[in-house]
């Protein structure tokens, strides 16, 4: 299987915001090796072609068979407002988005024999912010393609919004809390549930599977662990304010990118 033949396509699509088919047959990964294989030239790719590097990355805790793991691309991460996104490909007026809390490392925690207890990682968090992981695929039918074909694409990941700091021990216990979206006058309510239960646990299998395939978290990566409330859809051009029960708050707006 040619990776980096996927790959380009792959971040053609990036660079576009255009969808395409599902991967050639010849080209198309088949289990979660050849996902990451592809998934890793992806990254290269991506990084050379837009002078970038990984600034993060989403996960869960899971299985080696199913691995839930992506990166995040230094140049999709914002901090500041109105956040440029391809916006959902049915309706370009709304932009999909997933409320996450963000993990910014502070020490490296490079690859080694041993394993790595969950105290080291704690240790190496420096701080916890409020985000939205910002949703987007590259390919026009995602529901017709197999976990492996979406893992090779990134998991749905088109970047990350970084909101408000808050305090790491109320985070670190944060399983369940009521999030609220408001947009003008319009308030929806949510529950928010983490789906791994503990926020930080997808952290702890993160740092031993970089380890065990000899990579590691950097400094400075800040990494989202899960969504507390699926696929939120808000509209375009339009100030949001979303409230985390007792973290915090954060306001954002998005506009599309052309």
């Amino acid at each position: 299987m040619n990776f980096h033949e996927a790959a380009a396509i792959l971040v053609k699509r990036r660079q576009t915001g255009i969808q395409g088919d599902q991967l050639p047959q010849e080209l198309r990964p088949t289990n979660p090796e050849q996902a990451l294989a592809i998934q890793a030239a992806v990254s290269d790719l991506w990084c050379e072609l837009e002078d970038d590097s990984i600034g993060g990355w989403k996960c869960l805790a899971s299985s080696d068979e199913k691995p839930i793991i992506a990166p995040i691309y230094t140049r999709t991460i914002n901090s500041v407002a109105p956040v440029e996104i391809w916006p959902k490909p049915s309706d370009k007026n709304l932009a999909r988005i997933e409320p996450e809390l963000a993990f910014f490392f502070g020490k490296d925690l490079p690859p080694r024999g041993e394993p790595y207890a969950p105290a080291e990682v704690d240790a190496a968090i420096s701080r916890t912010h409020m985000a939205l992981e910002l949703i987007g695929c590259r390919y026009t039918d995602p529901a017709s393609c197999e976990f492996p074909e979406m893992l090779a694409d990134g998991l749905v990941n088109q970047g990350l919004f970084i909101g408000p700091q808050v305090d790491n021990d109320l985070a670190r216990n944060a399983s369940e809390f009521g999030i609220n979206l408001i947009h003008g006058v319009e308030v929806s309510e949510r529950h928010g549930k983490h789906p791994n239960g503990n926020p930080r646990a997808p952290l702890y299998w993160l740092a031993e599977f970089l380890r065990s395939r000899g990579q590691g978290i950097v400094a400075g990566q800040a990494v989202i662990t899960g969504s507390f409330a699926g696929v939120l859809e808000v509209p375009l051009n339009a100030n949001i304010t979303l409230e985390y029960a007792g973290l915090g708050t954060m306001e954002v707006s998005f506009t599309a990118k052309s």
